[in-house]
């Protein structure tokens, strides 16, 4: 009877422990879901000026998912600049050109580093510029933003409306 008594209570003690650190865990994980999510449409590149790093370009897709037949929402990103030099940070002053596959942007509204918007997002510093950007409607599943600057070169960013692995290599 004594052994009955010790197993139960070891066992209730084991099950209350494991629930406790699971609602922690579970309670960690909704609160930054939003944050992986926002991380998985979010792409990085950098360009080089003589073989150093000058400017990092990261861009966030913000695209949902709309079951609609015929959407046609234009394509929406937040863009981050971090430039060696603090002027070539500014997308208007610059020879920066981004383009959505070819398309340039509709829209482009600079964000201050305390813009809501930028709070679920990684990769956000005090010393970035930031830039809402919205293209026109890309009639594909495969989205290419292209940065390109006459000095530094260009680079491309590859997202998806579609989860990416659904495309083999020789598709994207």
């Amino acid at each position: 009877m004594l052994r009955l008594g010790l197993l139960l209570v070891t066992i209730v003690f084991i099950v209350g422990c494991s629930t406790k650190k699971e609602d922690n865990l579970m309670r960690s994980y909704n609160e930054k879901v939003s944050y992986h999510k926002e991380l998985q449409k979010t792409e990085k590149i950098q360009l080089y000026k003589n073989g150093e790093t000058n400017v990092v370009l990261i861009a966030t897709y913000k695209f949902t998912k709309n079951y609609e037949k015929n959407d046609t929402r234009d394509e929406v990103f937040i863009v981050g600049i971090h430039a060696e030099e603090e002027e070539a940070a500014d997308i208007n002053v610059n020879d920066y050109k981004l383009t959505v596959n070819k398309k340039p942007a509709k829209k482009v509204t600079a964000l201050s580093t305390d813009d809501k918007r930028l709070n679920k997002l990684s990769f956000v510093t005090e010393w970035g510029s930031y830039y809402l950007m919205v293209f026109p409607h890309v009639n594909s599943k495969k989205v290419q933003l292209k940065f390109t600057h006459k000095e530094y070169g260009s680079g491309t960013l590859h997202f998806a409306k579609v989860a990416k692995y659904v495309f083999t290599k020789k598709g994207f």
